[in-house]
């Protein structure tokens, strides 16, 4: 496979996982609520899914960054991926237009 592929392949891979970690965490935060936090407060169903929905969102952000830094420092990402952004010739970085 060449690089663009393999980038390809990455970023798929990658927002597949980070899908599936918010999904399983989302769960597991509303399992957690439904046992420990709904008997002490009732009626806090409709506040409490979307604080849910956005704990579950900031636990993906969270492990997907350990995971990807692991990676990296596994892995030569110049040897086995394209670049996403290429500079244009003649502009120096920094620079505006």
């Amino acid at each position: 496979m060449n690089k663009k592929v393999n980038t390809l392949l990455f970023i798929l891979g990658a927002t597949l996982f980070n899908v599936i970690v918010a999904v399983i965490s989302f769960i597991l935060l509303l399992i957690f609520y439904a046992s420990f936090i709904a008997p002490i407060v009732p009626g806090s169903q409709a506040w409490a899914v979307s604080l849910l929905f956005l704990a579950a969102i900031a636990v993906s952000i969270f492990v997907y960054r350990i995971v990807l830094k692991a990676l990296l420092a596994k892995v030569d990402v110049e040897k086995y991926f394209d670049p996403l952004f290429v500079r244009r010739p003649g502009k120096k970085p920094g620079s505006s237009a």
